[in-house]
Parts: structure tokens; sequence; C-alpha cells
């Protein structure tokens, strides 16, 4: 599952994004990576990992609920079970 979220930008100044992406690691545990940064500059990576599907799917909603909270809009989204029928 993966969502790109974008927020519009200041005059002048590149967009800022982040990429959350749930993926399952090779032991069967699930990892939630945030990519965030300005567009074609910088990025940052976290990973977080959670041992079931369900809690890795509530880390990534509260994740998006809060971005979507700060004007990050949705652009993309991709995979089986995007959370709550989200679509771009």
């Amino acid at each position: 599952m993966r969502l790109l979220l974008q927020q519009r930008p200041l005059a002048g100044e590149a967009p800022r994004f982040v990429q959350l992406q749930l993926q399952q690691d090779l032991l069967g545990s699930w990892e939630l990576l945030r990519e965030s940064g300005q567009t074609g500059g910088r990025s940052t990576l976290r990973r977080t990992l959670y041992h079931d599907h369900a809690s890795a799917v509530a880390a990534l909603e509260k994740e998006r609920d809060a971005l979507l909270r700060k004007g990050f809009q949705l652009v993309f989204a991709k995979g089986d079970q995007v959370p709550n029928g989200m679509t771009a």
C-alpha cells in the first residue's frame, strides 16, 4: 500500500511531499515507511516496525489523517487495501 500526499507550495518554493508506504518484511512483520521532503530536494526516510497488519494500517491511517489536517492533499494511492476506500 502506498500513499503520496503533497502540500501546496508558497510562492517561489517547491512543493513539500510525504509518501507513506506499508510493506511486509521477510520475517512477517510490517514496516511503515515515511519519506518526506521537498520535490527536487533532499528527503528523509523514517521506518517503523509493527508486529501485525492491523496495527500497521492503523498507524498509516493516523499519519495520513494528521497530514490532511496540516493541509496536505492526497495525490496518489495504490494498493490492494487502500484504507477507508480513499482514492486519489
